[in-house]
């Protein structure tokens, strides 16, 4: 597996991989043109950093995409996305991503890593194990509109 940095033309080779995951994982609606806007979004922010993950032969396999933010004590990662190609799943590749991503935002600067996943038994399992917790002192507010 090979590691490069995301980049806007690797969206189109990630769509499916995304619409796979999110629709038949998650109960989830996604279409090309949904993901194509969501993936833009992020890609276009700025200072939006990833990395996408490719077998030998060049297939992609998975990717990360986020963005660094600074705070008035210094900069973090917000990881946005991570995905795994459904084929490639539990074989530690959603493990060593994570990992590779760390090990680069830090090089880069961030003191911290923060993320927003679902609240479940199966994302508190995954990213425990990479050491994530709770965090104590913010809460997700919404509102439907």
């Amino acid at each position: 597996m090979l590691y490069s940095e995301f980049a806007a033309s690797d969206i189109e080779k990630v769509t499916p991989l995304y619409i796979e995951y999110y629709n038949s994982m998650e109960d989830g609606e996604w279409t090309e043109a949904t993901v194509t806007k969501r993936l833009r979004q992020m890609v276009s922010r700025e200072d939006a950093y990833g990395l996408l993950l490719t077998t030998d032969e060049g297939r992609p396999a998975g990717f990360v995409l986020g963005f660094f933010e600074q705070y008035d004590d210094g900069f973090a990662y917000d990881l946005i996305e991570i995905v795994i190609a459904k084929e490639y799943q539990n074989r530690g590749l959603g493990t060593e991503l994570m990992q590779e991503i760390e090990r680069r935002a830090k090089k880069k600067g961030a003191l911290l890593v923060q993320l927003q996943a679902v609240n479940d038994e199966r994302h508190d399992r995954f990213y425990g194990r990479l050491g994530y917790q709770n965090a104590n002192n913010l809460i997700l507010k919404s509102k439907t509109l």
